[in-house]
């Protein structure tokens, strides 16, 4: 039973991050349909707060899923492994977009164009995923047998619109509970039409899964069908909520109708595939892992998911309430303000030999060694083979990281963007 265990464990942290993830994934493509910068950089804002936070369940779902369920993790991946490097592409630059615009004091198109588009990537990507893995990957003896663009069906592309539609619904909810004006005036507008269209993605989906996937969906069986139907009909009643709570008090109820809505549909799906997890015939009990292993991983992923849910709700609480613009700092009047020229931090020059600059170089040194020693270690440990990375490469890649960790941090010192000794102090 313990792999069972851990295939609910990989789809809570999946649904999880499909709602959390999801909500500000649509935001972000919100942006791009949106021509107003003061409500662009309201979006950025928001999500500037929660997405670090909600994209740490995707990184619990493929521990998980690697651990627990290697079988899955070995064929799935190497068939999906070009949406999947696009998609983390797109969301480390969508990380770095979010940080950046919001450090700067106005809006930035750039940045703005970054944020969206790489948010639409992303959501393409995993719905292009999603789709290959209904679809079926040709696999044997727990190996991928298949080829390159195997991931890219017709089906993979409908679950990739699916999503993103999805998605565009739950950051509309989500927008409707943040935010006040015309951003929370906009979101009310869009959410009925974005039922419309998750409705219409669920009936193509739903119906195009007899024909994409290639097991035979036992649906004569009562139980299942059963099941499948009570999740359907929870996910029209939460669908309606949601059409009934768009533009009305209060703001929260068309996010937790449309978080019903994603649960029952998970579950639906869940109930009509299972215990198949990769088509047409790698169940839960092939893929899983070692009874030791399953069981280490249940209690280190046990450890885990409190902090990972704390993490969350800390986060949800520190930033609850309505999103507010920051108030205009007030300039000071009169004679005895002194010139703007005078308030610009001097840059600042370390001088090299004293004290908390070599504390810092020695301190840095002594983590890039420990880092590359853990990496070389592990796979060592965890992967049995040495040859990819001798002596003299963990050398060459420790001492090149080094150098260039040292040059960017003298450079930024120097032109004054931080004061080393004074974050020291």
């Amino acid at each position: 039973m313990l792999e069972y265990a851990s295939y609910a464990l990989v789809l809570l942290a999946l649904g999880a991050y499909v709602l959390l993830d999801g909500y500000d994934l649509g935001i972000g493509i919100l942006s791009l349909l949106d021509r107003s910068d003061q409500r662009r950089k309201e979006y950025s804002e928001l999500i500037a707060t929660a997405w670090d936070a909600n994209e740490s369940w995707i990184i619990l779902a493929g521990v998980v899923l690697w651990a627990g369920l290697p079988g899955v993790y070995a064929t799935v991946l190497p068939g999906v492994y070009l949406p999947l490097i696009v998609m983390l592409l797109a969301i480390v630059l969508r990380g770095t977009a979010i940080e950046l615009q919001s450090a700067a004091s106005g809006y930035r198109h750039g940045w703005g164009l970054v944020f969206g588009l790489a948010s639409l990537v992303a959501t393409l990507c995993q719905g292009l995923v999603i789709g290959a893995v209904l679809s079926g990957l040709p696999h044997r003896g727990g190996v991928f047998t298949g080829g390159t663009w195997d991931w890219l069906t017709p089906y993979s592309v409908l679950c990739a619109l699916g999503l993103v539609t999805v998605y565009l619904l739950a950051g509309a909810a989500w927008l409707q509970d943040k935010t006040t004006g015309t951003a929370h005036a906009r979101a009310g507008r869009l959410g009925r039409p974005l039922i419309l269209a998750v409705a219409v993605a669920g009936l193509v989906l739903g119906s195009g899964l007899r024909l994409a996937d290639p097991q035979h969906l036992r649906f004569d069986q009562p139980l299942r069908a059963t099941l499948f139907g009570l999740a359907v009909a929870v996910a029209v009643v939460c669908a309606a909520i949601a059409w009934y709570g768009f533009g009305r008090r209060p703001d929260w109820r068309p996010f937790a109708a449309v978080a019903g809505t994603e649960a029952a549909g998970l579950l639906a799906l869940v109930a009509a595939t299972a215990p198949v997890v990769v088509p047409p015939d790698l169940t839960v009990r092939a893929a899983a892992s070692p009874h030791g292993s399953q069981l280490f991983l249940l209690i280190g992923v046990g450890g885990c998911m409190p902090v990972v849910l704390t993490y969350n709700i800390y986060a949800w609480w520190v930033f609850r309430g309505k999103f507010a613009q920051p108030p205009a700092t007030p300039v000071a009047a009169g004679p005895s303000r002194p010139p703007a020229a005078t308030e610009r931090p001097a840059a600042v020059v370390p001088v090299a030999g004293d004290g908390p600059w070599a504390v810092v170089v020695a301190r840095r040194v002594l983590l890039t060694l420990l880092a590359v020693t853990v990496a070389a270690v592990s796979q060592d440990v965890f992967g049995g083979v040495r040859v990819w990375i001798g002596p003299v490469g963990v050398v060459v890649f420790a001492v090149t990281a080094l150098a260039v960790w040292i040059r960017s941090d003298r450079h930024s010192a120097a032109v004054g963007e931080f004061d080393l000794q004074a974050a020291e102090q």
